[in-house]
């Protein structure tokens, strides 16, 4: 009896426990609930002190977040500003370089242009000397052989003039008119070889063609044949050559 007794009063006291334990779950189970609700009331009614303190430093975070956020923007805009900088100060002075290159190669170019400048002055300016030089020597060589081209035909015409002397002296003295005449056409026939030994020769007109090249027609008369129509019938004053050029028209009378 003892032992069922104690048994009963085991069972018991574990029913008691577990009543106790079951009471205490849902004693907690709605103060849950009522803490629950009483938040909702306070989310929904007017704010408590510590809900404002909450909202603060929510408030407060988000003032933080967009002050990190605002630094961050202003740190990324200064780092782009920077590198733009940066960008446009690398091709401006790339640009430089590359107009330093131009202006380097310009003045290169120039000072080789000056050079080749002044070479061609200076051949120019020699060049000048020479021709200068060769105009006075030729200007003053011309008039020395003005003054004196015919010096040598007159050295060879002074035997011919000394023996036209002898023979009028010796006519003067003998009064022999046939040795005259022998002496004068000796001193012509020697005149005529000077001549003819500087290149001197007569155009030959009488019964020729008529030629503008060698001929002056002074008159035209009736021609004594028909075959001597457009010839020359008579020469009035002769023609020369001299080296092949005529120096001299010949001035004839044509037959028509």
């Amino acid at each position: 009896m003892t032992n069922t007794s104690e048994e009963g009063k085991t069972l018991d006291q574990d029913n008691n426990q577990n009543q106790q334990a079951y009471e205490k779950e849902q004693s907690q189970s709605e103060s849950s609930e009522k803490q629950q609700q009483d938040q909702q009331n306070s989310g929904t009614s007017e704010p408590s002190g510590g809900s404002n303190d909450t909202g603060e430093k929510e408030v407060k975070k988000d003032t933080t977040q967009e002050s990190t956020q605002k630094a961050e923007s202003k740190e990324k805009d200064n780092k782009s500003s920077k590198s733009t900088k940066s960008s446009k100060t690398k091709e401006q002075k790339s640009k430089k370089t590359k107009e330093q290159k131009k202006i380097e190669e310009l003045e290169a170019k120039v000072k080789d242009q000056d050079q080749k400048i002044e070479e061609q002055k200076d051949k120019f300016l020699r060049l000048y000397a020479e021709f200068e030089n060769f105009r006075r020597r030729t200007s003053r060589e011309k008039t020395e052989l003005t003054k004196t081209a015919a010096e040598k035909i007159i050295l060879q015409l002074l035997p011919v003039m000394d023996d036209y002397e002898r023979a009028q002296q010796y006519y003067e003295e003998n009064q022999d008119l046939e040795k005259f005449k022998e002496g004068i056409e000796l001193i012509a026939d020697k005149f005529w070889k000077i001549m003819k030994q500087e290149g001197l020769e007569p155009i030959e007109s009488n019964n020729k063609e008529f030629n503008t090249d060698e001929h002056e027609a002074i008159t035209k008369m009736p021609a004594p044949s028909e075959d001597m129509k457009g010839k020359v019938i008579d020469t009035t004053e002769k023609g020369y050559k001299l080296n092949g050029k005529v120096i001299r028209f010949a001035k004839v009378v044509v037959g028509n």
